[in-house]
């Protein structure tokens, strides 16, 4: 039987037979795209016909230093993006909620631009634009609890950008925001996610110290430019006010208003609060919130509580054949993964493999070194959103995998051509 994923076709950065180090212009500050600058390029043809292909725009043969993105069928021609400086996939074939296999695709219009455009095509014939989701600085869908939703996670990167004059690039981080799609709707969903913005709270108050605060709360807390303090004073107060700023977002994007205009009334000084809570509300009501359908209740859904069938790859092993390329063999072997014991298996099997977007992997610790040369076998589990749920390797390479799977994509296995979880093992090796 003819598989249902008809062509896939994978290049980047990275060679096409095994995994490499990167270079220095691809670390931590850059995020790793399908397409960046004209370089890199992906092209697959999902199982409904409609071929994804992003890569450099060419100009009479050859490459322009752009990207663009195509959705092709029957003959028929459909250009998402004509040219950007990075175009990036972070999607193929899965359901993000909209009850059709999709494409979403990240843009980035150019080098000096901090957010992206996410955009959302079905993957039948015609495609078509199901949504655009702007103001925030990366998107990553993913299955985050297993349960066969997909959530997409981002950050309202361009409303935090120069509130109280305030550069992106001064904060930790964004504040960041979970979304799904429910009955086609698009709905904020941080609140199901509390203990994600708990970590950061936890973070963040254990950097902050009593006489930190106590310097800020005797300031005006605007910091304006004519303030008589000196640039040391300064600094200090600025990165205060950040961390501040930083613990109110986190409890009132995860939804408890309350308990943030609590920290707020704590650490911020009290003759500006009035103002501050204003701003803080204003800019997030102009921010993603003001692009959503809804906003849950904080309540766990009834599917939180399982987990999705994970289906398994059989070899003990990677043969030869795997330690050139990324592959992996499903074994008739479907199991229930979650909190009940009574785990079923069925003879069930998948029909088609995980197949690779993009893969990029830092430059490994000297002592990781000779290892990831010799090759080293990586248990997977991804989702059906097609991303790294987890990756288990030799003890001693867990953290560095960790690390280094957390922006591997792939079009996720599918199961009546429906996208499933899924288990691969591959041999990691690095060029020599």
């Amino acid at each position: 039987m003819a598989s249902p994923l008809k062509k896939h076709r994978f290049e980047s950065f990275c060679l096409l037979a095994c995994f490499c180090v990167l270079s220095n212009v691809c670390n931590s500050e850059t995020q790793d795209a399908v397409c960046t600058h004209g370089s890199g390029s992906f092209a697959s043809t999902s199982a409904t016909g409609v071929t994804v292909s992003v890569g450099a725009v060419k100009n009479e043969g050859f490459a322009r230093r752009v990207c663009e993105a195509r959705l092709m069928w029957d003959k028929q021609r459909l250009q998402v993006e004509p040219q950007a400086w990075q175009v990036d996939v972070d999607v193929m074939g899965a359901d993000l909620g909209l009850g059709t296999p999709v494409v979403a695709l990240q843009i980035k219009k150019s080098d000096v631009d901090s957010l992206v455009r996410y955009e959302i095509y079905s993957l039948t014939k015609p495609p078509r634009k199901l949504r655009t989701i702007t103001g925030g600085d990366i998107f990553r869908a993913s299955d985050t609890n297993l349960d066969g939703h997909i959530e997409i996670w981002t950050s309202d990167a361009g409303t935090v950008d120069g509130f109280e004059r305030l550069p992106l690039s001064a904060l930790d981080f964004a504040p960041a925001i979970a979304l799904r799609f429910e009955n086609r709707r698009l709905v904020d969903v941080s609140s199901e996610f509390q203990s994600h913005y708990d970590r950061q709270i936890e973070t963040l108050r254990s950097q902050l110290d009593a006489r930190q605060l106590s310097e800020f709360k005797s300031s005006d807390g605007n910091l304006s430019t004519i303030s008589p303090l000196n640039m040391e004073e300064k600094r200090r107060l600025v990165a205060t006010k950040i961390k501040v700023l930083e613990v109110v977002w986190s409890y009132l994007y995860s939804g408890r208003e309350q308990d943030a205009w609590k920290a707020l009334a704590d650490m911020w000084p009290s003759a500006d609060f009035d103002r501050i809570r204003t701003s803080i509300l204003n800019a997030r009501e102009h921010g993603i919130r003001s692009e959503v359908d809804g906003v849950s209740n904080g309540l766990s859904h009834p599917y939180t509580e399982k987990h999705e069938s994970i289906f398994n790859e059989t070899p003990d092993s990677p043969t030869d054949d795997q330690k050139l390329a990324i592959d992996a063999l499903h074994q008739s072997q479907l199991y229930s993964f979650g909190k009940s014991n009574n785990a079923t298996h069925t003879d069930t099997a998948a029909d088609t493999k995980p197949m690779p977007i993009l893969f990029m992997i830092p430059p490994p610790p000297e002592n990781l070194e000779a290892a990831l040369k010799e090759g080293v076998v990586v248990s997977l589990v991804i989702d059906s959103a097609g991303k790294v749920w987890s990756a288990q390797a030799d003890a001693k390479l867990n953290t560095y995998f960790a690390d280094a799977s957390a922006g591997w994509k792939f079009v996720p296995a599918l199961k009546g051509g429906h996208p499933v979880a899924s288990r691969l093992r591959l041999m990691v090796r690095t060029s020599q």
